[in-house]
């Protein structure tokens, strides 16, 4: 039997958070240089952050306007590497899928 919810709690309870890679496997597919590439879905059904056939996958809720969806990957990518958001930095791919991204020094 289901018991009633108030709404809040309701769309909290509802609300799924990303699996994330590790902060490790994400770190081994960085080049000599600390850049990551991704390749990018805005508008997805959910915000999830993938390593699929040696490709990081990123999946964003965040429409591809006014530069939401980067934020939106960038958000992700620093949650899922423990770090700020503002030690990333987009270095190729502002305005394309396939993005390069620089994490921070080890």
């Amino acid at each position: 039997m289901l018991t009633a919810v108030p709404g809040a709690r309701l769309a909290a309870a509802m609300a799924r958070k990303p699996v994330l890679p590790a902060a490790d496997a994400l770190r081994a597919m960085a080049d000599a240089q600390d850049c990551l590439m991704l390749r990018v879905t805005p508008n997805a059904g959910a915000d999830t952050l993938t390593i699929a056939d040696g490709i990081v996958q990123v999946r964003v809720t965040a429409t591809p306007e006014a530069g939401k969806a980067n934020a939106a990957v960038l958000a992700l990518l620093a949650k899922a590497l423990g770090v700020p958001k503002s030690a990333l930095s987009i270095v190729r791919g502002e305005t394309g899928r396939d993005k390069r991204v620089r994490l921070p020094p080890r």
